[in-house]
């Protein structure tokens, strides 16, 4: 990934460069001149890096040369950043009053003394870039190669019941038949029968599976069905949570012992089906301790168990081994012409029938092979276009079943535009099968400043990213919300794999038993299951890593960790550290003046933040979804004019909102508004009386955040001085991208039905409203 990741990191230096050059901010004279220097050096090398990055491929020596202009594009992103973010302080500031901090920020001296500082750093940047741009003479690049274009196109995106999902599965009927005899089979004598669906990756073993899984017929023979993922990482722990989870019994506070008694107790006298997903382990004694959590099913339970080996299904001693083969001639040759064409227009095209038909013989009947291929030419009528990629570009894959499948997929990647590229081996940090949020995805990558949007919504440009991906299949499995929304996804495990292929040493996800992380990684994800050990590792040379995801197994972040977290990681861009338990946040969370996402979701005993977290201006994202303990939100909240996403649903400890949050008008998301809340012990019938001050902002605040977009709750109506009035200021018409609006009562008032009448009068893109009282 190190040379797509020069080619966008390049980009992003120019534009960060352009304002500064344009003395947005005050610079000693030698400083522009090394800034004008830069953006030349920079400009000259982003020429060839498309080039580069094709032969990167083939070349040691090439790649060596990316990594090193990698790392020093990495030094001047967070230099140029730092410069961007103290313009962005003088223009907050500027707002407030001339308190003694602001006098001493803007005084003359202060302003000097940094504009020198910063101009070490870039005459050092500059010069260690243009060692690197006198050595690139020697490869020869092309300047100015084309990237490859993503059609944008209505059609493209079409409605998402179009797209060739599981639920559109063809040619798997007969399969699905056969799978089925196993279950409904009463012969069998052992205690729970097996059945192991075998096959190489991409064949769609999961795929069946799930067909099976969702049958009525299957439905009503079992009383209970469980779905496991295993994949490469066999943990009895992660897999009782999980089941636990599914049966909504799963306490985090209990041992992996009771938990454990807890599923032999709900699995008892009932009949399940229990599927176990991409079992890889061929270690019979762990097989055994796996199978022993579902011995208190009844005797006519079955386990279907889906692997690449025929080994594991001899070690698992499956009662039926279904080896499962291509999709035949026919059934795989429609699956084609539902990716490479539009809806009947096949026929029109003899020529691309003919060259199609002999790609499809390529695929071996595989069916992701088929749609990654069909999904690289939808739309393409050019003869010569496809005649190229038979030709020239399928012989690349080579005839190897072992790695043929990952090649595939790897062309389809090489056909994405850098930007998409990158959005696409962020990914690798999810673990496998996991369900990624579609919100939280684009939210992390306008993070990592992979979304570039001048003039858009945020929110608009990142689902734009996600459609093309999904199209593409590099995304599965999809479940829509309510308004029909896409809401969330899956990977397919060879995704996740050609996802950690293109990564590189870009990113990480550090297991528990791991002793080394690369020492140039930026991005790292681990399940919290030792944290002292595991940060004592991350923090070895890692000082500028900018992603940390954490995902806790019912694990706790202890403050030690949580301070030594935030002390040693000065150019974090995302902070994680949701469900950890976490009682209080530093004040120290505010020296991270590069952070843009901070999650600190479900951490239900947290009851103040820091006003500390008010300086971090560069603030994209704050989730504090389901922190139930908080009370309110840190005074200051108005100063982060690039917030994009705020959610607080869940946060029913909330009383109000904070004054001037009618500034932040680059709200898309805003989960819920929290009418302040005046004296609650006054009767329903002085509910009019003024009061004397307020302790946050009304309803007017919502005027100005025309921006707001998806679902929001306005909780608490009736406290309020005068909800009539200012129901009707927060100007809700203007509102267009909003789908769904709720309104809660706490009380039940007599000017109800005049704040209903205000609700009803929205604009037509509201999908829906609800009222609660």
């Amino acid at each position: 990934m190190s040379q797509v990741v020069a080619f966008n990191l390049a980009g992003k230096v120019l534009e960060l460069l352009s304002p500064l050059i344009r003395e947005e901010i005050k610079l000693a004279c030698c400083v522009k001149a090394d800034l004008e220097n830069l953006k030349s050096t920079v400009s000259t090398i982003k020429d060839v890096l498309l080039d580069a990055e094709k032969k990167a491929d083939d070349s040691v020596a090439v790649k060596g040369w990316l990594e090193k202009l990698k790392d020093v594009l990495h030094d001047a992103d967070d230099a140029l950043d730092d410069f961007s973010t103290e313009a962005l302080q003088r223009n907050v500031m500027a707002g407030n009053k001339m308190t003694k901090e602001v006098r001493i920020f803007f005084s003359s001296s202060n302003q000097l003394a940094f504009s020198l500082k910063m101009g070490h750093k870039i005459k050092a940047i500059r010069e260690r870039l243009d060692v690197i741009k006198k050595e690139k003479e020697d490869f020869h690049f092309n300047v100015g190669s084309n990237e490859p274009q993503v059609m944008n196109r209505d059609r493209e995106c079409r409605d998402t019941n179009s797209l060739v999902r599981e639920d559109e599965v063809i040619g798997r009927e007969k399969d699905k038949k056969e799978i089925k005899k196993g279950l409904f089979d009463n012969n069998v004598v052992d205690d729970i029968s097996i059945i192991a669906i075998v096959g190489i990756g991409g064949l769609g073993k999961t795929t069946l599976a799930q067909l099976v899984y969702n049958d009525e017929n299957v439905k009503n023979k079992f009383d209970l069905k469980l779905w496991i993922c295993i994949s490469d990482n066999l943990d009895i722990k992660r897999i009782v949570k999980e089941v636990l989870e599914q049966m909504k019994e799963w306490n985090h506070e209990e041992s992996i012992e009771v938990m454990q008694q807890k599923l032999r107790e709900k699995l008892n006298g009932n009949k399940c089906l229990i599927v176990l997903d991409d079992l890889w382990n061929e270690d019979y004694d762990e097989w055994l301790r796996l199978k022993n959590l579902f011995m208190g099913a009844k005797t006519e339970s079955r386990i279907i168990v889906t692997t690449r080996s025929e080994r594991v299904a001899r070690i698992i001693r499956a009662t039926s081994c279904y080896l499962l083969g291509g999709l035949p001639k026919e059934e795989a040759w429609n699956l084609f012409v539902k990716m490479a064409f539009e809806r009947g227009q096949e026929s029109k095209y003899k020529a691309l029938v003919a060259i199609g038909q002999k790609i499809v013989e390529y695929c071996d009947g595989l069916p992701l092979a088929i749609r990654t291929i069909g999904s690289i030419l939808y739309a393409n009528t050019s003869e010569i276009r496809w005649k190229s990629f038979l030709d020239n570009e399928l012989p690349k894959i080579g005839h190897q079943e072992n790695d043929k499948i990952l090649k595939t997929l790897k062309l389809s990647y090489d056909h994405l535009p850098s930007h998409l590229k990158q959005c696409f081996a962020y990914c690798r940090l999810f673990p496998k099968d996991h369900r990624i949020n579609v919100h939280t995805l684009i939210d992390l990558w306008a993070a990592q400043g992979f979304i570039v949007c001048p003039k858009q919504r945020f929110e608009d440009v990142g689902r734009e990213y996600f459609m093309k991906l999904l199209w593409r299949s590099f995304f599965q499995d999809v479940e829509n919300d309510e308004l029909g929304n896409i809401k969330s996804c899956k990977m397919h495990d060879l995704m996740h794999d050609l996802a950690g292929l293109v990564s590189g040493s870009e990113s990480a996800i550090l297991n528990s038993s791991e002793e080394n992380v690369i020492e140039k990684v930026h991005h790292v994800s681990f399940d919290l299951v030792d944290s002292s050990r595991q940060f004592s590792i991350l923090m070895l040379n890692k000082r500028k890593i900018r992603t940390i995801l954490i995902a806790s197994v019912g694990g706790t972040l202890g403050n030690l960790t949580c301070d030594a977290l935030i002390s040693n990681f000065n150019y974090l861009r995302t902070l994680d550290l949701s469900n950890l338990k976490i009682h209080v946040v530093s004040h120290s969370i505010g020296e991270l003046k590069h952070l843009r996402y901070l999650d600190l979701s479900e951490n239900r005993n947290i009851k103040f933040l820091p006003n500390s977290i008010s300086k971090l201006l560069n603030l994209l994202t704050v989730k504090l979804n389901d922190c139930r303990s908080l009370k309110e939100l840190p005074r200051g909240l108005e100063n982060l004019v690039d917030l994009r996403h705020l959610d607080i649903s869940g946060c029913y400890g909330l009383t109000h909102m904070p004054l001037g949050l009618g500034h932040l008008t680059s709200l898309e998301i805003l989960t819920e508004f929290v009418v302040r809340q005046e004296d609650l012990k006054a009767s329903s019938c002085n509910w009019h009386k003024k009061k004397q001050g307020r302790s946050g902002g009304g309803l007017s605040e919502l005027k100005e955040l025309s921006n707001l977009g998806g679902s929001l709750v306005i909780r608490g109506l009736g406290h309020g001085e005068d909800d009539t009035v200012e129901c009707k200021a927060t100007n809700m018409k203007d509102k267009q991208h909003l789908q769904h609006l709720r309104l809660s009562w706490e009380l039940i008032l007599p000017r109800i039905q005049a704040l209903k009448g205000n609700k009803t009068r929205t604009h037509r893109c509201l999908g829906f409203a609800n009222v609660c009282h």
